[in-house]
């Protein structure tokens, strides 16, 4: 038969009904749909296997499909699990788990030989479709998934139904379901009891690789981040505008232990330091991208989160108690004026002058001859950054490789570096010249969004800067890298701010710039109410919806009494006695011209025919005769009139009316 497809054992294919050779496509496009973003986050020998896999599918299906051979099926299998144990190791995690079941759902399409099989395969599309939010939850992963979904769900259909079904009544009823469960998705959202943290446990790269700033510190380590256009964090301000960018520093991990070539925290100390604040705090709300750090980076300088379990660290980091695996929305109040550990113990201020033995020596030399001028930390402090913006330093991205000596390579040879290099040279040179100094990475600056008045810091403002001890003032913020005339940036660096940063690029790029604004406006609302939607924000709503108590009982009672309505209202919607509409276009125009007859007072008995209602009315409606020998030609003569004439004289009953 043509629509059928033929088997080799025909004994097995018999137990069930057959597939149309039509139904395949279906599947093969469901398999596509659920599996093509994985590929981005597939090996490149592992995305090229799952392409030729489909396309092998698709040749089997233009030639007639034969079920591949058992054989070859377990080679594949052998063989791609074989290649996924090398490539992720042996133990079960998301990347490895993911790639399985890309490659499995992909070869299922080489077995089909029943329904029952396209009903397997269409349950392991669905299951493969959550993975996606393993990686990324932005609205574009969503919409996507509901595009999947819709499809997915068309396929189940189609292979349920006649294999000459059109496209549109299978995509239309799908939608129509998936908007029928659309009440209930809604309700179990909301009261459903939410959890602050996942609600099965996975291994630790099930949270993605670590993105942005790191625990340490070295040569490249900062500049690596200055193309990266992933937003790290977004701040939104409560009380006031956002401060000036000179005032935007966002505070990470601090290094004050250095080996001659990574810089470390070296502070064992679990005493948070003396803070003293000064002037009003600044108040405003982060929400913070999973980092997999338990670093907050807020502005200089926050003692502790609102809402948030953390502490401040010895070096003036604050920390939360658990890592960000997940987007995170904390209040912040923040001092810009503020005076840092005024009171530095013996330890720790030999902590923060260690420098490593038998390296540097021209740096320390050239440290020392400053000491001998004078010993006062900020004329010290001020005769670095004149050295920085008196000789020939550039700022770059790609500066060359330092060798053991990379502090004496970068201030005396090369003079070419990023803002780590000026920031570890001159944490060396105040060190040398006896002024307790370290190392302080986090973010600078940031981009006001003026769409929803957010300010939007991306992995590309990463920074580095320094940190002097002086008495009686504490630490001091020192940024050697502003100390660079904008005339010495180097073009890399030029470039790279094009690229990040449209708005460097000229007006030509402005409508690129606001499409990107409208853009993450809309991405950070749907962060902010979907994702974002905690076990606080979802007591508030319900607080504000009139539940007094939003205990776990109660909303458990809740939840139960909402779906109990919704089911009960639904089920009284399909029992209700409907009259379908027409799909005839003719009968559907002879029913509009009833309508408007009986609007107008005349009577239309239903057992009259068309003919015989339009003699008995042709004295006052005479164009209703021309309309019924339309009508009956179209429903008893197999003509098939064209829906122009039938509205033309639809519109010739409604005008050419006469008077009584």
């Amino acid at each position: 038969m043509k629509y059928r497809l033929r088997f080799w054992r025909k004994k097995e294919a018999a137990a069930s009904p057959y597939l149309a050779h039509i139904h395949l496509p279906w599947l093969g496009a469901a398999v596509l749909t659920t599996t093509l973003p994985h590929i981005y986050h597939l090996p490149v020998w592992l995305a090229a296997f799952v392409v030729l896999l489909l396309l092998y599918s698709a040749v089997q299906w233009r030639r007639g499909y034969r079920v591949t051979p058992a054989w070859i099926r377990v080679s594949l299998v052998l063989l791609a699990c074989v290649g996924i144990a090398f490539q992720y190791g042996f133990n079960p995690g998301r990347d490895s788990g993911v790639a399985m079941l890309a490659v499995l759902s992909s070869m299922k399409l080489m077995e089909l030989k029943s329904r029952r099989d396209s009903v397997v395969l269409l349950m392991l599309c669905h299951f493969l479709l959550l993975t996606h939010y393993f990686y990324s939850q932005n609205l574009l992963t969503g919409l996507w998934l509901i595009f999947s979904t819709l499809m997915v769900t068309a396929t189940l259909l189609h292979i349920h139904t006649d294999a000459r079904v059109s496209i549109r009544p299978l995509l239309t009823f799908s939608a129509r379901l998936i908007c029928q469960a659309l009440p209930f998705m809604l309700a179990l959202y909301l009261l459903f009891p939410r959890v602050s943290g996942p609600l099965w446990g996975m291994p630790q790269d099930a949270y993605g690789a670590r993105t942005g700033l790191g625990n340490s510190m070295s040569p490249g380590s900062i500049s690596r981040l200055y193309n990266d256009d992933a937003i790290a964090f977004r701040a939104q301000f409560i009380d006031a505008a956002p401060p000036p960018r000179r005032q935007l520093y966002w505070r990470g991990p601090v290094f004050n232990h250095y080996d001659g070539r990574v810089w470390r925290n070296g502070d064992s100390s679990a005493r948070a330091p003396s803070l003293e604040k000064r002037g009003q705090p600044l108040r405003y709300v982060m929400t913070l991208e999973a980092h997999q750090r338990n670093w907050l980076l807020p502005l200089e300088m926050t003692e502790q989160a609102i809402g948030l379990e953390s502490r401040m660290s010895a070096s003036g980091v604050l920390w939360s108690t658990q890592p960000i695996l997940s987007r995170t929305r904390v209040e912040m109040r923040s001092y810009l004026e503020y005076r840092l550990e005024t009171d530095l113990s013996p330890n720790r201020r030999n902590n923060n002058l260690q420098l490593p033995e038998n390296y540097n020596p021209r740096t320390l030399a050239l440290a020392a001859s400053w000491r001998a001028e004078t010993e006062d930390p900020r004329q010290l402090a001020a005769r670095a950054l004149d050295y920085f913006q008196r000789e020939n330093f550039f700022y770059t991205l790609d500066p060359p490789l330092s060798g053991a000596n990379a502090v004496d390579d970068f201030l005396f040879d090369t003079r070419l570096g990023f803002c780590e290099h000026y920031a570890a040279a001159f944490v060396t040179l105040m060190r040398a010249a006896g002024v307790p100094a370290r190392v302080v990475t986090g973010y600078l600056g940031g981009e006001l969004n003026p769409v929803d008045g957010f300010l939007v810091v991306r992995q590309s403002a990463a920074h580095a800067w320094a940190e002097i001890w002086v008495a009686d003032a504490g630490w001091l913020r020192i940024d050697p890298t502003a100390a660079i005339p904008e005339d010495r940036i180097a073009p890399d660096v030029r470039a790279a701010r094009q690229i990040t940063a449209p708005e460097f690029a000229g007006q030509a790029a402005d409508w690129l710039q606001r499409a990107r604004y409208r853009w993450e406006a809309l991405n950070n609302r749907w962060n902010q109410w979907v994702l974002g939607y905690t076990p606080e924000r979802q007591r508030e709503i319900l607080a504000a919806l009139g539940l007094s108590d939003p205990s776990l009982r109660n909303i458990l009672f809740t939840l139960i009494a909402v779906l109990g309505v919704l089911t009960l209202a639904f089920v009284f919607w399909l029992l209700y006695p409907r009259h379908p509409k027409p799909t005839d276009p003719a009968l559907r125009v002879w029913q509009k011209a009833l309508a408007w007859l009986r609007k107008n007072g005349v009577a239309t008995p239903p057992w009259e025919t068309p003919l015989a209602l339009a003699r008995r009315l042709n004295a006052t409606h005479p164009a209703l005769l021309n309309l019924a020998q339309l009508i009956c030609a179209a429903r008893y003569e197999g003509q098939t009139p064209r829906s122009a004439n039938l509205r033309e004289a639809l519109d010739a009953v409604r005008r050419k009316t006469k008077d009584r």
